[in-house]
């Protein structure tokens, strides 16, 4: 389990595939925002509520210029299933080795019910164009998480 990514650290790079096969690397948005979310698993309540929050404000995040990216541990058959179901219109990244995740901290030991296990924590980091991390949220609550971080993306330096 590795620390937290803070803000105003370089974002660390990577490369994943995404929900249609194809290679996506972080590199690839250099000169956009990025919106980078850690959700636990696909076609769950809390998830589908996140991921159809952030999937409604398409227009809103294009207008900014700004990409959003969802990872999970889940495989592509399942990344794409759950983006068909809720029509998702942004990629979601496979992890299932959850590399990506503890790069950034979230991959963490959760405590459900006295149990303790490892998985992915909920969590949103806003990285700049410049490809620093200008926002960290560590534990996400999906009610209105969308419309903070529309806010911090809009303080963003243009």
């Amino acid at each position: 389990m590795s620390d937290w990514l803070e803000e105003g650290t370089k974002a660390p790079a990577f490369t994943a595939v995404s929900d249609n096969g194809k290679k996506v690397k972080l590199s690839d948005f250099k000169g956009k925002p990025v919106v980078l979310y850690f959700y636990p698993k696909d076609d769950t309540p809390g998830c589908t509520k996140e991921a159809c929050a952030f999937r409604d404000k398409s227009a809103d995040w294009q207008a900014l210029g700004a990409v959003v990216l969802g990872v999970s541990c889940d495989d592509v058959q399942s990344h794409a299933k759950f983006r068909d179901k809720y029509q998702l219109n942004f990629p979601l990244l496979v992890d299932e080795e959850h590399k990506i995740a503890e790069l950034f901290g979230a991959w963490r030991e959760k405590n459900m019910y006295g149990k303790k296990s490892m998985g992915v924590q909920r969590s949103t980091y806003l990285i700049d164009a410049q490809g620093k991390v200008a926002k960290v949220w560590k534990r996400v609550s999906v009610d209105g998480h969308d419309e903070q971080v529309l806010e911090a993306l809009k303080s963003l330096p243009a």
